[in-house]
């Protein structure tokens, strides 16, 4: 009989010992996904943040001239040059008008215009990249337009159109 509970005894330890194990094991892995899914990290990193110089915009530099010319009620394109000082292209994406036009220092009465900036759509269709280190000249179609409200002395001037422009990297 003895031996008999031995082995009762023994299946029970057994029994017992598989079912820790396998409540061990459960708890082990439960925790061990929990762990998987709630760990948090935590680090640190850093960049550097190039400067870009400014790209300038001028009019009609010597040697540049428009294809069509501005007359009272019409529009003519306007030409700019972009000057891209940075080591790396940029996009031009659009230009802005910043402030009223005015007539050359020729034409001193011409004083009402009539003339306006009409702004290209944002972004530039097609698009517009001036080169590291250059210039380019761009050419804005029918930006320009003049109101048949123009003094007869702004006949032959050359009319500066302040604008902005918004380049990209």
């Amino acid at each position: 009989m003895k031996a008999n509970r031995w082995m009762k005894s023994g299946s029970l330890a057994a029994a017992k010992a598989a079912a820790t194990a396998t409540v061990l094991s459960l708890v082990l892995g439960v925790g061990s996904a929990y762990a998987y899914w709630s760990t948090i990290g935590i680090g640190s990193g850093s960049a550097a943040n190039g400067t870009m110089q400014t790209v300038t915009v001028d009019a009609l530099v010597a040697g540049d001239s428009p294809a069509t010319t501005l007359v009272p009620g019409g529009t003519a394109e306007v030409i700019v040059r972009a000057s891209n000082p940075n080591a790396f292209a940029v996009q031009v994406y659009g230009f802005t008008a910043n402030g009223a036009a005015t007539a050359d220092a020729s034409h001193p009465l011409c004083t009402t215009t009539g003339v306006t900036f009409n702004a290209p759509a944002a972004p530039l269709t097609p698009t517009v990249s001036v080169p590291a280190n250059s210039s380019i000249l761009i050419t804005l179609p029918a930006a320009a337009s003049m109101s048949t409200a123009s003094q007869s002395s702004c006949q032959g001037a050359v009319f500066h159109l302040p604008v902005t422009m918004a380049v990209r990297k």
